[in-house]
């Protein structure tokens, strides 16, 4: 094990175990070092590491100290990492999501309220005006993360963000596939917000679930492995 994971290994144990817990400053380096049996310098890297997995907070002049350890918080971290995966990693994610948007579409459809429902349909009108992929991207981001929001559970929410934060930047390489998939993706839409607006926790789900599962096919036949 090198000094660094072994300062890793070391911090993480700490907090784990309930020796520091949140919202505690750590203690002095010099401390932690003796305690860990590591160097300053690899101290130094593995608190670097843990500070932007969310896991600590440094504070200018103050020190560093742990996290409020949400949930949340952490699985949103992950998008630092998520973020560099080829392709192969798209099509897992999009699996995942199959399985986690209808979750949190079927969970929304008992809580959303009428407000919501008018926003989410006034974004599928702007997105179904526009041509610009880019806007297009961004709306379609918007309606599903609104719908997760709905369905109450952070964690949830923070999850399907990451899982999201890869394939949106995916971008179909045949114009003709790429407005077939447009057009389907756009029915799809509408198909989650009647379930939706009927309150109806199966349709809105079953709907999730196609419209993910479609979007899966055209990039499995983008990318070869249709």
């Amino acid at each position: 094990m090198s000094a660094l994971d072994t300062a890793l290994h070391g911090l993480r144990s700490l907090i784990a175990d309930s020796a520091l817990r949140p919202g505690d400053r750590l203690p002095s380096e010099g401390e932690l070092c003796e305690q860990l049996g590591v160097s300053r310098g690899s101290l130094r890297e593995a608190i670097r590491m843990l500070a932007a997995l969310g896991v600590l907070e440094t504070r200018h002049g103050s020190g560093s100290y742990v996290s409020e350890l949400r949930a949340a918080d952490l699985i949103g971290s992950l998008s630092l990492t998520v973020g560099l995966l080829p392709m192969e990693g798209v099509l897992e994610l999009t699996e995942l999501r199959r399985a986690l948007e209808p979750h949190a579409t079927a969970l929304a459809a008992s809580r959303i309220d009428e407000e919501t429902l008018d926003r989410l349909d006034g974004l599928l009108d702007a997105n179904e005006a526009t041509a610009d992929l880019d806007e297009q991207s961004r709306i379609d981001h918007e309606f599903h993360m609104t719908i997760a929001e709905v369905a109450g559970q952070d964690a949830l929410t923070s999850l399907i963000g990451v899982l999201r934060s890869r394939s949106r930047s995916y971008r179909m390489s045949d114009p003709d596939d790429a407005a077939e998939l447009k057009l389907h993706s756009d029915a799809g839409h509408r198909a989650i917000l009647r379930g939706l607006r009927e309150g109806d926790p199966v349709a809105a789900a079953a709907a999730a679930s196609a419209h993910v599962a479609y979007t899966e096919y055209w990039v499995k036949k983008n990318s070869g492995s249709a």
